[in-house]
């Protein structure tokens, strides 16, 4: 009885597609490598970009609370024929808002209900290129606790209290970033504004 020699051995095929597995199970490590790598570079660029883009949501967020804020203020004082206004204040970093009646010339009390805005986001409160603050809401000087809150009020008509101005938000990581909210004429017309490379008539860059 004859054995066949080559039984047992591998055949040429056989050892060709071996040899292409095993090029193919290379090429995969080699290429998953190469993803890895290209995943890491575009999360690098990628994380910028993020950070910008998130900065700016919560910059427009604390924008809308803002003239939300200052549209219920006027809402309640042509309710109520009374004068209502929004106060603004930085505390322990944060910039918080509240809406209340108005509460004499220069304080107003503790007991009203702060709301915060993010944690990154600031009141902008250095001047400008031009020498002009981007915000100019009435802030009254006074010896009680609260003197020096921002605030804007509102007559029973729902017109400003003859105060104008604007309240200009940051992020606490890039100044150049800025929404604002503004008061424009004293019948209590309240308009959105962003920062732009060149300042406006009265020179100010958020507008």
């Amino acid at each position: 009885m004859q054995f066949n020699s080559q039984q047992g051995d591998q055949s040429p095929a056989d050892a060709i597609a071996l040899r292409a597995r095993c090029a193919i199970a290379g090429f995969t490590l080699l290429e998953t490598m190469i993803v890895v790598l290209l995943v890491g570079l575009l999360a690098a660029i990628a994380t910028p970009s993020w950070l910008t883009f998130i900065n700016h949501l919560q910059l427009n967020m604390a924008q809308d609370q803002i003239y939300r804020a200052m549209r219920i203020a006027q809402s309640n004082a042509k309710r109520d024929k009374d004068i209502w206004q929004t106060s603004f204040r930085e505390k322990d970093g944060i910039v918080q808002w509240s809406i209340h009646r108005a509460m004499g010339k220069t304080c107003i009390l503790d007991q009203v209900h702060w709301h915060s805005l993010s944690s990154t986001i600031a009141i902008y409160k250095d001047k400008n290129k031009k020498g002009k603050s981007e915000t100019t809401l009435a802030k009254p000087k006074g010896d009680c606790s609260n003197a020096g809150v921002w605030r804007v009020q509102f007559n029973y008509k729902g017109n400003t209290n003859g105060q104008l101005g604007q309240i200009t938000l940051i992020t606490k990581n890039n100044s150049t970033t800025q929404r604002c909210v503004y008061v424009s004429t004293l019948i209590g017309a309240l308009r959105k504004g962003r920062y732009h490379p060149k300042p406006n008539n009265s020179k100010k860059y958020c507008y």
